[in-house]
């Protein structure tokens, strides 16, 4: 579903002309947008390599030492890898390319080894319990697949929605983590998935049954997230082909910018991944489920979403990447406008803060979710109302800068609740 903005034919001023800051080029302003993008992949680049040597020193030699420090850097490395989302629905090579690596939510059953409330085949899959990691082959389109070994081949191009189902995950972030962290098993209540560390030691203390096959999984799937994010980093350097489309039409670019951020503030983030999960009241909805780290990644999207429009982006290692930015553009339109836009993304960064340091303090993100909990959904809902508002301050500066018309993604959620329950 899309949620349509259309640019209005005549446009008022707030301020004379002669008063407004001198406008940046657009050129000069897609540049920024596809320099920090490239920063953004490149960090997340560094960080999944970081995050490939713990999984390989945990596999090397299994305990909770080293279980916990492979947790850490998959934390670490959803930092700089959520600031990116607002890249997606903008950037067509970006869309074409985000399922391979966080794509959600999955039916984890397809992986490994998974509680017997969960259930076996369904109607809707017959693959959701088919436990690779258990089965060395299986049957796919009437075809038998030599699963004998786990590859990144075998999880990229056979595996990842099989049978053309999109909840068959079997590449990226949510396959790892749950690699890492086994199912939450919590409901409700306080805790995340707790996976023993003796799911990978080798031999008769092994946990779980095929541990040398767990740890192949593991390993090819970490390998794969690395060379998928190798292939998008390069994509946003000098020549590389994201950068290239982005700046063959300057006003379709800067409809990118915003088309991104509209979509990711209006139906994917407030839709999708806040007020249905609260609407539900279920925290299988949670993006980061297994992790209980759902605070983090809805706060590094706002964050992404925040410096993108200011055009100003902070790498791992502290270096300031900036320059022309949207803001600026505006700016030099309608001040005011651009004071509307700041102070609005300023309150839903303080809404999302609130999410994570309530989370952090120990009231979990699924526990917020729970029926009757008016606290939990007043702190959800705060993320939501900032980001549906700055969303229709977004649909005024597609107005202002006289762009073509932009859809937002949209959700039942917020456009047609009664759908939800349908």
């Amino acid at each position: 579903m899309t949620k349509l903005f259309t640019a209005t034919s005549a446009m008022t001023l707030c301020i004379a002309s002669a008063a407004m800051a001198e406008a940046p080029s657009k050129a000069d302003v897609l540049d920024t947008y596809a320099n920090i993008a490239e920063a953004k992949y490149d960090d997340s680049l560094i960080a999944a390599k970081i995050l490939q040597t713990a999984v390989n020193a945990l596999i090397a030699d299994p305990s909770d030492a080293t279980l916990n420090q492979a947790r850490a850097a998959w934390i670490a490395a959803r930092v700089p890898y959520q600031q990116t989302e607002v890249y997606r629905f903008g950037n067509a090579i970006v869309d074409d390319w985000e399922g391979k690596v966080n794509a959600w939510p999955l039916d984890e059953g397809l992986i490994d080894y998974v509680d017997a409330a969960y259930g076996g085949p369904t109607d809707e899959n017959e693959f959701a319990a088919l436990n690779v990691i258990a089965n060395p082959s299986f049957e796919l389109s009437g075809e038998t697949i030599d699963a004998s070994e786990i590859t990144p081949e075998l999880l990229g191009e056979t595996l990842h929605e099989a049978d053309g189902i999109e909840a068959n995950v079997a590449t990226g972030y949510h396959a790892i983590e749950f690699l890492l962290w086994g199912q939450d098993l919590n409901g409700h209540g306080a805790g995340a998935g707790n996976r023993p560390y003796t799911d990978y030691v080798q031999g008769d203390a092994c946990t779980g049954g095929n541990c040398d096959r767990r740890s192949q999984y593991l390993s090819a799937a970490t390998d794969l997230l690395v060379s998928d994010l190798e292939w998008m980093a390069a994509q946003w350097q000098q020549g590389g082909e994201a950068r290239a489309a982005l700046l063959t039409n300057e006003d379709a670019g800067v409809a990118a910018i915003l088309t991104g951020m509209g979509s990711l503030s209006y139906g994917e983030q407030a839709g999708e991944r806040m007020r249905l999960g609260l609407m539900l009241n279920d925290p299988e909805e949670e993006h980061d489920c297994f992790a209980d780290n759902t605070h983090n990644s809805h706060y590094y999207d706002g964050l992404g979403i925040q410096n993108v429009y200011l055009g100003s982006y902070t790498r791992i290692d502290g270096t300031p990447v900036s320059g022309a930015s949207l803001s600026d553009l505006v700016i030099a339109t309608d001040p005011s406008l651009d004071t509307e836009m700041q102070a609005k993304l300023a309150t839903t960064m303080q809404a999302l803060g609130r999410i994570k340091s309530t989370a952090e303090a120990g009231f979990a993100y699924d526990q917020m979710l729970e029926a009757g909990n008016a606290g939990g959904e007043a702190l959800i809902m705060g993320g939501v109302n900032g980001l549906v508002d700055q969303t229709k301050t977004i649909e005024r500066i597609v107005s202002t800068l006289e762009l073509d018309q932009i859809e937002f993604e949209g959700s039942d959620s917020l456009d047609n609740p009664n759908a939800v329950f349908q």
